[in-house]
C-alpha cells in the first residue's frame, strides 16, 4: 500500500484505559501494533507542561490515520462513584475528524473494542450500526482483533494473530531482563520506555534466522 510508506501513515492512535486493571491488555495492544509494523500513539507519549491534554489529543488524532478505541471501562469509580468518559470523548473526537475533516482525515480507519459485542447498546446507543469487536477482557483476544483489523484496513501481509500472541508471550518473559540491562525498573516503565523496549525486541526478533 503506497500510503503506508509515507511518514505517519502507520500511526495508530490508542484510546483505552491506563489503569492497573487494564495494564496487561494495554501492553498487549501496544505490542500487537508494533509487531504488525505500525507505530502506536497515545496521550502518554509526551509530558509537555506547555500543552494541554485536549490540545495534545487534537494533535495526535490529526496525525493518526488509524485509531483503536476500547470502550470496555464503564464501571463507576469506587472513590467518586462516577464513570470514566475519556474513552467515549476521544472516540468522538476521532470520528468527528473523520466526518468533518478534509483530505486524509476522511480516510481515518476505526476499530472499536469492548468486552462483548453488543454491550455498547446499553451505554452509547448512538453507535447503532457500528460493530464493536469483543475481546472479553482477554489480552490475547485484543491482539487478534487488532491484528486482523490492521491487516484488513492496510492490505498488508501481516503475521497471524496466533503468531503475534506467541511472540508477545516470549517478549513478556524477556522484558524484565531487557529493562534491567538498561538500568530500568521493569515494574515502573514509562509508556515511552515500554514502546522503545518493545520496538527494539520486535526488530531483533524479526532479524533472527
Amino acid at each position: 500500500m503506497a500510503a503506508a510508506r509515507r511518514a505517519g501513515a502507520r500511526d495508530v492512535f490508542v484510546n483505552c484505559p491506563f489503569d492497573a486493571e487494564y495494564h496487561d491488555t494495554f501492553r498487549a495492544l501496544i505490542f500487537a501494533i508494533i509487531a504488525c509494523g505500525f507505530r502506536p500513539r497515545a496521550s502518554l507519549e509526551t509530558d509537555n507542561g506547555g500543552e494541554t491534554r485536549l490540545e495534545k489529543l487534537y494533535r495526535i488524532i490529526e496525525e493518526c490515520p488509524f485509531g483503536v478505541h476500547d470502550l470496555s471501562r464503564t464501571e463507576l469509580d469506587p472513590k467518586h462513584h462516577l464513570p470514566r468518559f475519556n474513552m467515549p470523548l476521544e472516540l468522538g473526537l476521532f470520528l468527528g475528524a473523520r466526518r468533518y475533516g478534509r483530505g486524509k482525515q476522511r480516510r481515518k480507519c476505526v476499530l472499536i473494542l469492548d468486552r462483548s459485542e453488543y454491550r455498547y447498546q446499553k451505554f452509547i446507543s448512538d453507535l447503532a450500526g457500528v460493530d464493536p469487536h469483543a475481546h472479553g477482557g482477554r489480552p490475547s483476544a485484543a491482539i487478534t482483533e487488532t491484528r486482523d483489523w490492521l491487516a484488513t484496513e492496510s492490505n498488508l501481509d501481516l503475521p497471524g494473530g496466533g503468531e503475534i500472541i506467541k511472540r508477545y508471550r516470549a517478549y513478556r518473559r524477556a522484558l524484565p531482563k531487557l529493562a534491567l540491562d538498561l538500568q530500568l525498573d521493569p515494574n515502573t516503565l514509562t509508556y515511552a520506555d515500554f514502546v522503545k523496549l518493545t520496538t527494539r525486541w520486535v526488530m531483533q526478533d524479526i532479524r533472527k534466522p
